[in-house]
């Protein structure tokens, strides 16, 4: 029995140009191809020749025509499409709500997928650091155009990463004169005091993640040289008190693990020519019980403050592997029924 669609069945046909050879708009053994069919189920793709042709809901159809418009400008570029590109193009087009381009950027136009994966922001050693998600290239644009820029969201959404390419960018364009990384070194149980070894040796496990993307980003033989010309400088949060930070790209990780004082402390360090970005997660507080979180109360302090901009990324923004997403998904979903729950006790006097 042939059941009538729901919804108005609509036609397309994409025709690839012959400078894209089929290979890179399908994929080895049709592995982009199935990515598509996956994501749209109900619509019914064809290829023969160099031409695609999709036959289905109306809205799907439109939207199965724009991503391969879009893969044909990221191609354009010389970058090749990936399995991960495509499903992240399909995400953007959609989170879109039109098929007329991406949301309002504040500039009156949206920003599209091949927008989003072809900003480079760094080159080095062989590799090119770009933004992934629509929200990863908000961010980056926000630190260009703001002096202060937090960046909140789970694990994964590239936040200190991508603060990391646009630091060492600026050193190398001669935007700063050095480069500062710092976060707070609290412990897990154990006092500084307690452990092993010289301060250096004490402090250095809390700041290894921010040495590992370093060696990502510069030659790694470079590294000690700047560090001992003061360029680039690694130092816990506490090492900041006092100073004025002049002509610097400073960036704050695990910022959820600052008092309040201290996040008042670090943001009074602004000093001429200098740019700050703060990083972290408020549903990872590693602080003792009782102490409040400065990031999360920064963000009612500072909000509608000009020149400071709050970006947020979501598991959506996880750029790990899926199960990282789906991870964050699941804690969040758990955090929410263990409020409802909390609140049925208050409200029960429980």
């Amino acid at each position: 029995m042939t059941q009538t669609p729901t919804h108005p069945q609509a036609h397309a046909q994409i025709t690839i140009p012959a400078k894209h050879p089929m290979v890179t708009i399908l994929g080895s053994s049709d592995s982009l191809l199935r990515v598509i069919e996956k994501a749209f189920p109900s619509a019914d793709i064809h290829v023969r020749g160099n031409v695609i042709s999709a036959v289905g809901d109306a809205t799907d159809v439109a939207l199965i025509q724009r991503l391969f418009d879009e893969m044909m400008l990221v191609l354009r570029t010389g970058q090749p499409m990936t399995e991960d590109a495509v499903e992240r193009s399909i995400a953007m087009l959609r989170a879109s709500g039109n098929t007329n381009g991406g949301q309002a950027n504040g500039n009156g136009r949206g920003e599209t997928p091949a927008e989003v994966l072809t900003q480079n922001i760094l080159s080095s050693r062989g590799r090119t650091i770009r933004p992934k998600t629509l929200n990863q290239k908000r961010y980056v644009d926000a630190i260009d155009k703001h002096t202060i820029v937090f960046g909140i969201g789970p694990a994964g959404t590239g936040k200190t990463y991508l603060a990391m390419a646009k630091a060492v960018q600026a050193l190398q364009s001669k935007q700063v004169t050095r480069i500062i990384l710092t976060r707070p070194a609290v412990e897990a149980g154990e006092r500084l005091g307690f452990l092993p070894g010289t301060l250096y040796e004490k402090i250095d496990p809390y700041l290894r993640p921010l040495y590992d993307a370093l060696h990502d980003m510069l030659d790694p033989d470079s590294i000690p040289r700047l560090m001992a010309a003061g360029t680039i400088e690694v130092a816990p949060l506490a090492y900041m008190r006092g100073r004025t930070l002049n002509d610097a790209f400073i960036i704050l990780d695990e910022a959820q693990n600052t008092s309040t004082e201290q996040m008042k402390m670090f943001l009074t360090r602004l000093g001429f020519d200098s740019k700050i970005v703060i990083t972290g997660d408020v549903t990872q507080v590693d602080l003792p019980g009782g102490t409040k979180s400065g990031l999360r109360q920064v963000q009612d302090i500072l909000d509608g403050v000009d020149d400071v901009h709050f970006s947020r990324l979501t598991s959506q923004d996880v750029v790990r592997h899926k199960l990282v997403g789906r991870i964050v998904d699941a804690y969040e979903q758990y955090d929410s029924r263990q409020g409802q729950e909390d609140g049925r006790r208050g409200r029960n006097g429980k």
